[in-house]
């Protein structure tokens, strides 16, 4: 696993750090994700989550406040409360606090959204944070937003690439940003890649970001942000 930090862009501060599969020998999520079958699904999603935990409880006494994001596959949990419990044994085992896990899905896979809201309400109940990625390139969109809200959206890196110079992303942006705040659900904007693009999007009122502009994904470490938010 690499983890990549998610920032508060008021406090300047790791809100959280999302688990990143990698190849044992670093190659990236896509060369891994690759591999992935009907038939490893369920194993891959289940031990992907043991390790993020694992790796996570080491290092979080360099961040005690931060949050873990793990990514998991609908389509890979065919019962949540009985998908759940390795989950639920390794945190007990490593001692990782349940309140202090979000667990996020990607927006864009094509998914029963029936199966998809049990998955969610279920965790929700047991104690998890949820929250949806890639919000704005997927097929369910605002759909499964009036139905459930998530504890946080992120929205897709191809609504920030460049916002600070384009008037229309900020529109969508901004009301979004508005309507996120309205429902009680954090913002996190990923992608972001330059210091005009933190800008903009703080005067657009968003909560937090994520992207290379404060930290490339480490492999298996935590990392502070690359760069003081005092500069923007």
């Amino acid at each position: 696993m690499a983890f990549q930090p998610i920032v508060n862009l008021q406090s300047g501060k790791v809100f959280a750090y999302e688990a990143l599969v990698r190849g044992l020998e670093g190659e990236g999520a896509a060369h891994v994700l690759g591999k992935v079958t009907s038939d490893n699904r369920y194993a891959f999603d289940q031990q992907c989550r043991v390790r993020a935990l694992e790796l996570a409880s080491d290092l979080r006494v360099q961040v005690p406040e931060a949050l873990l994001s793990i990514n998991f596959m609908p389509n890979a949990v065919y019962e949540p409360r009985a998908c759940i419990k390795l989950t639920l044994a390794t945190a007990a085992r490593v001692g990782f606090p349940l309140e202090n896990i979000i667990f996020e899905f990607t927006e864009s896979e094509q998914i029963d959204t029936v199966h998809l809201l049990n998955i969610l309400r279920t965790y929700k109940d047991i104690g998890f944070k949820t929250a949806i990625d890639d919000f704005g390139a997927g097929h369910s969109g605002l759909n499964l937003l009036a139905r459930f809200q998530p504890d946080i959206v992120k929205l897709d890196m191809d609504l920030i690439r460049g916002i600070d110079r384009d008037s229309v992303r900020q529109t969508v942006v901004r009301h979004t940003v508005a309507m996120l705040k309205d429902l009680g659900v954090l913002s996190v904007c990923e992608g972001v890649e330059t210091l005009a693009e933190i800008e903009t999007l703080k005067h657009l009122g968003v909560d937090h970001v994520q992207g290379y502009a404060l930290g490339r994904p480490a492999f298996e470490a935590f990392e502070l942000p690359s760069i003081s938010l005092a500069e923007c």
